[in-house]
């Protein structure tokens, strides 16, 4: 029996195109989905910046922006499928999930060569996981068990530094970023952005419609706050 490829550690030998549109996207597609986001992560950014440096040379790559950088979580749905009350529902469910959780620390470091983007992963990944198991967890509750998007195996946590928009070698690009390693950078993460989320220009871009903060008990907050569709502040 073969062993499994351990994905932290292993770079792909050739990059293809992400940006092939997925069943049911097109341009003008939105669609609920649960994030880590780092805004103000200072340490990250620098990081991140270290290796697009490394990156910059290199054609092919669409550079991910501080403003966009993200761990994927766990999907809900397309806007136009989930109605606010699901939404609302969905928001409560998580957070009294996540407030239950022990504080969850994270560490990035060396970035890999996947098949369609250079991430780093965020190790272990079982901090991450457990998070994601929890919204999962809560979403069962809200849509049912067996209706909950995604399946549970087979997540890989990680940040994506750059997104491939065509075909080409792995390589040098992986030659060039083991060969320039950057400080690790260790992180608590403090809470789970819902997100919406649309991708009409070859980057994913989003804004958050709700947050839901880890270790904390809600009766603990004096105001949840929950964004409108537009981005306002619904209650």
């Amino acid at each position: 029996m073969s062993t499994p490829i351990d994905w932290t550690t292993t770079h792909a030998d050739a990059l293809r195109n992400h940006w092939w549109w997925r069943p049911g996207w097109q341009v003008g597609t939105r669609f609920y989905t649960w994030h880590l986001t780092f805004d103000g992560r200072e340490g990250l950014h620098q990081l991140v910046d270290h290796y697009q440096s490394v990156l910059s040379p290199f054609g092919g790559l669409d550079l991910v922006p501080r403003r966009w950088l993200h761990v994927t979580m766990q999907g809900v749905g397309h806007v136009a499928d989930v109605d606010d009350a699901q939404v609302d529902r969905i928001v409560t469910a998580v957070r009294e999930r996540l407030a239950q959780l022990d504080r969850v620390f994270v560490q990035f470091h060396r970035p890999i060569v996947r098949p369609e983007a250079i991430a780093i992963p965020a190790l272990p990944s079982n901090q991450i996981t457990q998070v994601r198991d929890a919204i999962r967890i809560a979403l069962g509750e809200v849509l049912g068990a067996t209706e909950v998007p995604e399946a549970a195996a087979g997540y890989q946590p990680h940040l994506s530094l750059a997104y491939s928009n065509g075909q080409q070698p792995a390589a040098e690009i992986a030659a060039a970023l083991d060969a320039s390693p950057g400080r690790p950078v260790d992180l608590e993460v403090t809470e789970a952005a819902l997100i919406v989320q649309h991708r009409d220009d070859y980057m994913y871009e989003w804004f958050i419609r709700a947050r839901a903060p880890m270790g904390h008990t809600p009766g603990s907050w004096t105001r949840w706050w929950i964004y409108a569709a537009d981005g306002s502040v619904a209650v």
